[in-house]
């Protein structure tokens, strides 16, 4: 199974991509797959080198805390 990681923005690159921070570490992601814009701060569901969906600063830390109880089993 695959898991996507979000990832802040932190800027925007020339052309359709967005250097963004991933649990510690920076990625460029394209953003072609985007229907609305970004600009840094946004939070985005990243997979295999794209931006799959915006969401909130909130949504963001319910994922992330549920990821850190670790699976369940």
């Amino acid at each position: 199974m695959c898991l996507g990681e979000l990832g802040e923005v932190v800027e925007l690159s020339p052309g359709p991509t967005a250097l963004v921070r991933c649990e510690g570490r920076s990625a460029t992601v394209s953003l072609l797959t985007l229907d609305e814009p970004v600009v840094p701060g946004d939070w985005v569901l990243c997979h295999s080198g794209f931006a799959l969906s915006r969401v909130t600063a909130e949504q963001a830390r319910e994922a992330a805390a549920i990821r850190a109880t670790g699976p369940r089993g």
